[in-house]
C-alpha cells in the first residue's frame, strides 16, 4: 500500500469514520551547499517523490490526536495547554502548533493518521516534512491561507526553540516550496528562490548508509557555534560575508578548527554559484565535479562525515556511470547522493550496494528519485 492508502486506512481503524482531509509533504535531498543555510549562504536541494502524509478531519474541541502509524502511538494535546515533555516525534507536531500559536494564528482542534516513506535518520528531513504537513493541517482546518515561505519560517522556528535541533531554514523551505522536475537554489538570507531544471537522462540516486545519526545530540550545534564565532571574529552578522580571500588573509589569526570550518562554508557557498551556473549551460560533468569537491571539503574541514560514508561515496564516485556523489544532509551517517547516467543505472546500484557491503558488512539502501512538488492538500 502507498502512504496515502495507509493513512486512510489507519484513520477508518483509529477514528471510525472517513478522513474530510489529506495532507502531504515532502522530504528533501540536497545535491549541495551543506551547512551553509544558517550561515545566510547558498543551497541547491530538491524535493522527492518521498512525503509524509497525514489523514485527518475537524473536531469539536480544542484537541489535537494524530496516530502514527510507524510508531503506534497516539499523540493527544489541549491547544490551550500543553507543554514541551521531551515526547519524541509527537513533539514536532506540538512545536508547530506552539509556533503557529506564537505568530497570532487562530487554531482549531483536529484528528488524524500519519504515515510515510521518507527513512527517517537518513538525512532526508523527515522531521521537515512531518512539521510540513502539519502545518498545512493546521491550516486546512483553521482556515488561514498556506503561504509557504512563511511556513517554512514557523517550521524553523518551531524546530530551533521548541525541539532545540539549531538547524537552518532549507529543509523546510525545499519542502514547502519544492517544484517538480526541478531543484532549488535558495539564497537563505533573501529567500529568494531560482528554480533549475534538472538534466535529463541522469537520475538522482540517494544511496542510504544505514548509518543513523542523532543529531541534536551530535555535533551539528557544535559546528553552527564555531562559524558564529569566526563570523564574530570578523565583526559580520554571518560567514556569507568573508570572502575566501579575506579569511586565508586571517589565517595565522585563527585557530586551526575555526579557519577550517569557515573554509568549508565559504567555498561551499561558492560551489552552489559555480553548480548552478554548470547546470544551466548543461554541463553535467562539472557539477559533478563539484559534488566530489563538496564531499572532500565535508570530509577535512567541516569533519562531519564518517568511515562508512566516505566508503560509500568514494565507491560511487568510482564507477564510471557517475558524474559526482556526496554526502548530504546535517552529517555524522545518513545518505549520499550522487548523479548517475541513466543507462548505466542499474549495474552502478548493483555494483554500490556489493561493494560496500564487502567492505563495512552493512547495507545500502538506494531510492532513484525525482523532484516533487512541496507541500499539498490532496
Amino acid at each position: 500500500m502507498t502512504p496515502r492508502d495507509i493513512v486512510i486506512q489507519t484513520f477508518r481503524q483509529q477514528f471510525q469514520g472517513e478522513p474530510e482531509l489529506i495532507t502531504r509533504a515532502p522530504g528533501r535531498v540536497n545535491l549541495i551547499g551543506e551547512h551553509t543555510d544558517y550561515n545566510d549562504g547558498f543551497v541547491f536541494p530538491m524535493a522527492i517523490n518521498r512525503a509524509l502524509w497525514i489523514a485527518l478531519r475537524p473536531r469539536e474541541d480544542r484537541l489535537v490526536r494524530l496516530f502514527s502509524a510507524r510508531y503506534e502511538e497516539m499523540l493527544t494535546f489541549d491547544l490551550d495547554d500543553f507543554e514541551n515533555t521531551n515526547a519524541g516525534w509527537g513533539e514536532y507536531a506540538k512545536g508547530i502548533a506552539w509556533a503557529l500559536k506564537e505568530n497570532n494564528y487562530k487554531l482549531s482542534g483536529w484528528e488524524g493518521t500519519l504515515a510515510g516513506d521518507v527513512p527517517g535518520g537518513a538525512g532526508l528531513s523527515s522531521s521537515a516534512a512531518f512539521e510540513m504537513a502539519v502545518a498545512r493541517a493546521f491550516g486546512a482546518v483553521s482556515g488561514f491561507a498556506w503561504q509557504p515561505k512563511e511556513m517554512a519560517k514557523l517550521g524553523q522556528y518551531a524546530e530551533n526553540r521548541w525541539v532545540g535541533m539549531n538547524c537552518g531554514i532549507m529543509d523546510q523551505m525545499i519542502s514547502a516550496v519544492g517544484e517538480k522536475d526541478h531543484a532549488l537554489m535558495i539564497d537563505c538570507r533573501s529567500l529568494e528562490i531560482r528554480a533549475v531544471p534538472l538534466p535529463s537522462g541522469t537520475p538522482v540516486v540517494i544511496l542510504d548508509s544505514s548509518i543513523r545519526h542523532g543529531l541534536v545530540d551530535s555535533a551539528y550545534n557544535e559546528r553552527r557555534r564555531q562559524c558564529e564565532e569566526v563570523a564574530k571574529h570578523f565583526q559580520v552578522s554571518m560567514l556569507r560575508d568573508v570572502t575566501l580571500e579575506q579569511l586565508l588573509q586571517e589565517k595565522g589569526n585563527l585557530d586551526d578548527i575555526s579557519f577550517r570550518r569557515a573554509q568549508h562554508v565559504i567555498t561551499e557557498n561558492q560551489r552552489v554559484l559555480d553548480s548552478v551556473a554548470a547546470l544551466q549551460s548543461g554541463n553535467t560533468a562539472a557539477f559533478g565535479k563539484l559534488m566530489n569537491a563538496s564531499h572532500d571539503s565535508m570530509r577535512t574541514d567541516f569533519e562531519i562525515s564518517c568511515p562508512e560514508m566516505d566508503i560509500l561515496v568514494e565507491i560511487a564516485q568510482g564507477l564510471p556511470a557517475c558524474y559526482g556523489a556526496r554526502m548530504t544532509g546535517g552529517g555524522f551517517g545518513g545518505s549520499a547522493v550522487a548523479l548517475v547516467e541513466q543507462a548505466h543505472l542499474e549495474p552502478f546500484i548493483r555494483q554500490v550496494q556489493q561493494a560496500y557491503t564487502d567492505r563495512t558488512g552493512l547495507q545500502a539502501e538506494v531510492y532513484v528519485t525525482q523532484a516533487e512538488k512541496g507541500a499539498s492538500l490532496e
